[in-house]
């Protein structure tokens, strides 16, 4: 298999940027909530509906059976200027209730309150019992053609483009739930490719807690709220939790991923993506090759600090699927390289000593690269949440031929768990006539009816073999596309309810990846496991949370028991003797700054003219700026009218990836703790400056953003109390010439070496 990066075809570069001039459009800063702008008062005069925002699209145009339908994407919403019944009869009225005298009771035969009311009374449809919270976008991916020698899967053939839809999601919290909670993401993409649907089910993190699906029952009820009290809500910082993974130290490795930063991504954007199990790939010859697949996001792998995540679960508890949604309105397209490690399919199933059927365990990249196959871009936003990001339904069994599955006894647990989900969630055994499941592939599978049955079947013999339907439908060879399992032979063994001996080690790759995070990761992850245990009831879970840390690394157990003031224990098993695998660092390289949120502070009234350039240089890099001053409205309006987005009331620090300011603000008219909690009324006094605009500069020093000032903003980072020469302050007389400094500070993430850690 070739390692070379196949670059995307001159077309697929044309697509993207057709659709991200379509997305731009008018509106340069994201989240304008329609197409058009409201009027102050409520419209009368009678209109189609609008069309979807130019970001916006809704599932491909396909039959129940897989049809192409050729018609527009507006037929698949509802239509028509007047107000109807589910049935289509026109309302007059949708207000009152039918009743008998104005003041009398309602009547039973008010067809349109009874619909209206059923129909609100069911709208909704249980939860996914994990992954539930959760946000989607529609996309396309590229193959580059480098699989070619290891699958005959055709969407990864050179130049084959194949429409996606991606959900993000968290593991443990309920749909209410907030975005930015320590917790492991899931990274779903669903293909719609031309020989059927493919789903690569997927999460941020590479292994998994269990070995075996038997054990995901357990794993699931010890990390949700306890059963009594239904708290805490989407964390893992409770007894029931590491009563579990203290107990059954197969989840050692998956744990300490959780708490490192890994555990609280910055965006979905910034997010790598793992099909955590070992697949077997089969090409053209029929010959098969073992592999893992890899997410690699263009803009790098990059995490939220702790602080900076509690506060924004309070700020803005949908600050991830906004950020993503945001991103794909203003144009800055997400992107991925799919990749895999590639293993000989041997009959041990082993690679350098690391059992591939083992979804604990990784295989270092410094032993096997990642080799990219293909590239993937989002490029527009569900036009409605429901029909499309809650009831898109993924299954592992989704599978074309190219592609095959291993004994990984996670994996095929998973593959019997998925099915099974659906048909209780979506109502049936029909969920895959939904719009957003449909496949792109023709359909004649011969079930019939079931609940949501949309299909309008034909023919009168939906059985094999026949004569009445003309034989119809024929089973498929290999040479006309059929999905034919990969015929591995499976060895004589006795029934048996064990684990290969394999599965018994529990420490070295926790080790390895301790031993491969620099020092400042390092201080995160002793900082999380010291808050998740210190949230803790029992002291027996602690110690014994303790002792399991001990077993990967004695300066790591020294450092979480200090922190929980309890004594640390040796080791109870030899340490791993493993070599660091710099892949595994999210520290040290430079990425592109598409899409970033830069927060320009003005007074509404120093130096405009900087702030116009600075906006415009910050979008013409492919940012998004929001201007923040005392109050909303325009600045300028003599000028060149400049739009607020943020006040001083409504911003905080962690909006944003790096804030310059213009200006150093007078407190403002509403600077007063009765009016915003976040001003002080005493520091506004002392330093003249609005104390709102010195927290959020303090809390991005404290959280190693980006920060520069020019003219009167200086004052602003004086009276902060930032020290002079600060890693990541830039200050200058220009404000073009304090922007270009702060981007290539943001090609970095953050100012990294402000997390000094501990000698």
């Amino acid at each position: 298999m070739s390692e070379k990066k196949n670059p995307v075809s001159a077309a697929a570069e044309k697509v993207v940027e057709k659709v991200q001039d379509a997305v731009r459009g008018e509106h340069t800063i994201p989240g304008a909530p329609g197409p058009e702008a409201p009027p102050v008062e409520e419209p009368t005069q009678a209109r189609e509906p609008l069309p979807p925002k130019p970001d916006q699209h809704g599932p491909d145009p396909y039959s129940p059976t897989g049809q192409p339908t050729g018609a527009p994407q507006s037929q698949l919403a509802q239509d028509g200027t007047y107000l109807t019944t589910a049935h289509g009869a026109r309302l007059h009225d949708t207000d009152h209730s039918l009743k008998a005298g104005s003041r009398g009771p309602v009547l039973l035969q008010d067809h349109h309150l009874r619909e209206k009311i059923t129909h609100f009374d069911h709208e909704r449809i249980p939860e996914r019992v994990v992954h539930a919270r959760g946000a989607a976008a529609h996309g396309v991916f590229q193959g580059y053609g480098a699989a070619a020698g290891i699958s005959k899967a055709a969407f990864l053939g050179e130049g084959a483009e194949t429409p996606v839809f991606v959900r993000f999601s968290t593991v443990l919290g309920s749909r209410g739930s907030a975005d930015t909670v320590r917790d492991t993401r899931g990274f779903a993409t669903k293909f719609y490719t031309e020989e059927g649907v493919f789903d690569l089910v997927g999460n941020n993190i590479p292994v998994f807690f269990i070995q075996d699906a038997i054990k995901f029952p357990d794993v699931i009820h010890a990390g949700k709220p306890h059963p009594d009290r239904e708290i805490p809500q989407a964390q893992s910082a409770h007894d029931t939790f590491w009563d579990f993974v203290t107990l059954h130290t197969e989840a050692t490795h998956h744990t300490l991923w959780n708490m490192s930063d890994r555990g609280i991504p910055r965006s979905y954007r910034m997010m790598e993506g793992f099909g955590v199990h070992t697949f077997r790939l089969v090409n053209v010859e029929g010959a098969t090759t073992l592999v893992k697949f890899h997410w690699k996001p263009k803009l790098g792998v990059h995490s939220l600090v702790w602080e900076e995540a509690q506060i924004t679960a309070g700020v803005d508890p949908d600050f991830h699927r906004r950020d993503l949604a945001d991103a794909i309105e203003s144009g800055a397209f997400p992107q991925w390289e799919l990749g895999v490690q590639v293993f000989p399919d041997t009959e041990d199933q082993m690679f350098e000593g690391i059992d591939l059927l083992d979804p604990t365990k990784i295989v270092p990249e410094e032993l096997a690269p990642v080799q990219p196959i293909g590239l993937m871009t989002l490029t527009a936003n569900p036009s409605n949440f429901f029909a499309e990001t809650e009831q898109v339904a993924f299954h592992l069994g989704h599978l074309v031929p190219g592609i095959d599955v291993t004994d990984d006894p996670l994996l095929q647990g998973r593959l019997f768990s998925y099915l099974d989900t659906q048909i209780s969630r979506l109502g049936g055994p029909n969920f895959g006539q939904l719009p957003i499941n449909r496949t792109h592939a023709p359909v004649n599978d011969m079930l019939r009816d079931g609940m949501h049955q949309t299909a309008v079947h034909r023919g009168v013999a939906p059985y094999r073999p026949n004569s009445l339907d003309s034989g119809c439908p024929f089973l498929a060879g290999e040479d006309t596309g059929a999905y034919i399992e990969a015929p591995v032979e499976v060895p004589a063994a006795r029934k048996v309810r064990e684990a290969a001996a394999s599965f018994d080690d529990h420490f070295s790759q926790p080790r390895l990846f301790w031993l491969s995070m620099t020092p400042t990761e390092r201080e995160h992850i002793v900082a999380a496991y010291t808050f998740e245990l210190g949230k803790c009831w029992e002291t027996n879970i602690k110690e014994r949370a303790l002792t399991v840390l001990a077993n990967i690394d004695p300066d790591l157990c020294a450092q979480v028991a200090a922190g929980l003031g309890l004594t640390a224990p040796e080791a109870t098993a030899p340490l791993a003797s493993v070599e660091p695998s710099p892949a595994l660092s999210q520290l040290g390289e430079d990425w592109p700054v598409d899409g970033r949120i830069i927060g320009i502070v003005t007074d509404g009234a120093d130096d405009l003219e900087g702030v116009h350039e600075v906006r415009q240089i910050v979008l013409d890099a492919g940012m998004v700026p929001l201007v923040i001053a005392p109050a909303g409205g325009t600045l300028d309006p003599d000028g060149d009218p400049l739009a607020v987005q943020r006040t001083f009331a409504t911003a905080r620090s962690t909006e944003f990836d790096a804030i310059v300011l213009a200006g150093a603000p007078s407190p403002a008219a509403d600077a007063y703790g009765a009016r915003d909690a976040k001003a002080d009324d005493f520091l506004a006094l002392a330093t003249a400056i609005d104390s709102r605009v010195l927290l959020m500069v303090t809390e991005a020093y404290r959280h190693g953003k980006a920060i520069g000032a020019w003219g009167q903003g200086v004052g602003a980072l004086e009276a902060a109390g930032l020290p002079e020469g600060s890693a990541g302050v830039v200050i200058g007389e220009r404000a073009s010439a304090v922007l270009e400094d702060v981007a290539r500070l943001l090609e970095g993430h953050r100012a990294w070496s402000r997390f000094t850690p501990a000698l």
